[in-house]
C-alpha cells in the first residue's frame, strides 16, 4: 500500500504528494555497453583455432572454446545462440575424430546452463561466477561422458573432471582478458570528458 505524504503550501492548505515523486534517476554509469560483435565472434573464432592444437587432447587440458562460449553466453546472450555452440561443437568433433555430436552436446549444455543461470550469475562476484560455471561444466561433461560410455561400451575415467574444473577456474582470467578492450575504451571515454 502506497502512502501519500501530506505537506503544507504557503497558504496553509495541505497537499498530497506521492512517494514516487521523491525517486531519483538511476546512475547508469556502472552499466557497461554491449561488447563489439567483432570481439565476441573474433574471440570465439580464435579459440576454435586454438582448439585445433594437439595440446588440447591431454587429459587435464582446459577447453578454452567451451570457456569462451560460456562467458559470452553469460555476458552477451544475443550474440551466442545455442546453434552456434552446436556448429562449433560439430566442427571440433570432425577435427578430433570423436563421436559426432559429443562436443556439440557439451557446448550446447554449457551454453544452455549459462543462459539459464545468467541473471543469477551476474548478481554475484567473480568467484561465485566460477562456482556456478564449475557446476555447469562438470554436469555437462558428466552427461556427455555417461552417454559416451553407453554408446561405446567403456568408461573413459575421471580425468575429464580435472579439465572441466580447470576450464572453470580460468573464468576470472577470461573475464579480465575478454573485457580488457571494453575497459580500455571506457577509460579513454572518461579521460576525454
Amino acid at each position: 500500500m502506497m502512502r501519500r505524504a501530506e505537506s503544507s503550501d504557503t497558504s496553509g492548505r495541505k497537499t498530497r504528494s506521492s512517494s514516487l515523486s521523491s525517486l531519483q534517476p538511476i546512475d547508469s554509469s556502472p552499466f557497461s555497453r554491449a561488447s563489439s560483435p567483432w570481439l565476441v565472434w573474433g574471440s570465439i573464432l580464435l579459440m576454435w583455432l586454438v582448439s585445433m592444437l594437439p595440446w588440447r587432447l591431454l587429459p587435464f587440458a582446459p577447453d578454452l572454446l567451451m570457456l569462451v562460449l560460456a562467458f559470452w553466453a553469460v555476458h552477451e546472450p544475443r550474440r551466442v545462440p545455442m546453434s552456434l555452440a552446436f556448429i562449433v561443437g560439430i566442427l571440433v568433433d570432425v577435427h578430433d575424430g570423436s563421436l559426432l555430436g559429443e562436443h556439440a552436446l557439451t557446448y550446447i549444455l554449457v551454453v544452455y546452463g549459462a543462459l539459464l543461470l545468467r541473471k543469477r550469475i551476474l548478481n554475484f562476484g567473480m568467484w561465485t561466477h566460477f562456482l556456478h560455471m564449475a557446476v555447469v561444466m562438470l554436469l555437462a561433461q558428466l552427461i556427455v561422458r555417461v552417454l559416451h560410455a553407453w554408446l561405446v561400451g567403456e568408461w573413459s575415467g575421471w580425468e575429464w573432471a580435472g579439465g572441466a574444473l580447470l576450464t572453470a577456474a580460468l573464468w576470472p582470467l577470461a573475464d579480465s582478458v575478454l573485457f580488457l578492450p571494453q575497459r580500455r575504451l571506457d577509460e579513454s571515454d572518461s579521460g576525454s570528458s
